[in-house]
């Protein structure tokens, strides 16, 4: 009886190990990165810049990027989060804009629909004008402002994100009451970008990388940074600097989309550990003078709880949520 029963147990746990050595691995075949925003912007940028590391170091088999523009996000937010529950290879990129975007248009939509997986950069804010502009200083920018706020048009993204965000927070700074900045919104960062640069506005904001190539070759100056100093290896002087007592950082993250499991989470989560380590990502933060910010996990929940809340007061503190 012993020998039947060491037999049996032998044969159950051969059969076990069994399958556990042909159950298929957790493996991702594919991943999907909506960006949503038109070409051009910074979520594109970043959403391209993980695609372009995954596939140099073999992470995944295939990455595509998708954009879906508009209302600061809240339009891909909502493909994303109608289209996507579930899948395991769909992620989308955001951050501070969406959060702001939201907060400013009592969007239906918001990101605790979604499961978020990383914060992945930072990025100073530039303020620049057009070559063409007779404005050599942000003094001179900021003179004129205060004189007659409307005749100043600030050009940048989507309402209530980080550029506009940052427009309100430099009014209040200066004493303009942050209802009566002229900000014009475009849907991407390559619009932004050329209006400026064409002078259908006085002034633009968007992230330093975004604008870089334009104010080396002389097509857009520099006036001032958001950061909490000076980007490595330029000249451009700070908002406080310059007697504007504003700091902001704007922060890019990725999601991945509402009801994946567990095991999905975890890993998306060590697809982007692997992005983030690779030489092709470190190289992208160094060419866009992105600041590493990578946080992951639970970690990152309580970030981005905590930010929501506080950029959700800073908007409605500046006047800027839909009524």
């Amino acid at each position: 009886m012993f020998r039947n029963i060491v037999r049996t147990t032998l044969v159950t746990g051969a059969l076990g190990f069994g399958f556990l050595a042909s159950a298929p691995a957790l493996a991702l075949d594919s991943i999907k990165i909506l960006v949503p925003a038109n070409p051009g912007g910074g979520w594109d940028q970043t959403g391209r810049a993980l695609q372009a590391a995954m596939n140099a170091e073999g992470i995944v088999k295939k990455v595509t990027v998708d954009n879906k523009g508009g209302a600061g996000g809240t339009i891909g937010l909502a493909q994303f989060v109608n289209g996507a529950k579930g899948d395991g290879s769909a992620t989308m990129v955001g951050g501070m804009v969406m959060v702001g975007a939201i907060a400013t248009n009592k969007s239906p939509v918001n990101l605790t629909q979604v499961t978020p997986l990383a914060r992945l950069t930072g990025e100073s804010l530039v303020v620049v004008v057009p070559a063409s502009s007779k404005v050599q200083t942000l003094k001179e920018l900021l003179d004129q402002f205060k004189a007659n706020p409307g005749s100043v048009s600030w050009g940048g993204g989507s309402a209530g994100g980080s550029d506009h965000i940052l427009a309100g927070m430099i009014a209040q700074a200066v004493g303009v009451d942050p209802s009566k900045v002229n900000y014009i919104a475009y849907a991407g960062g390559g619009e932004a970008q050329a209006a400026i640069m064409g002078g259908h506005v006085a002034a633009g904001i968007s992230g330093f990388g975004e604008f870089q190539s334009q104010i080396k070759s002389g097509k857009l100056r520099a006036l001032a940074v958001s950061g909490t100093e000076r980007i490595p290896g330029e000249t451009v002087p700070t908002l406080k600097e310059q007697g504007v007592n504003v700091e902001l950082v704007n922060w890019r993250a990725i999601f991945a989309a509402p009801g994946i499991s567990d095991a999905q989470h975890k890993e998306l989560v060590a697809a982007l550990d692997k992005a983030v380590a690779s030489a092709s990502w470190k190289e992208t933060l160094k060419r866009n003078d992105w600041t590493d910010m990578y946080l992951s996990g639970p970690e990152f929940k309580k970030f981005l709880d905590a930010d929501i809340e506080r950029l959700t007061k800073l908007v409605n503190d500046l006047g800027m949520a839909k009524k």
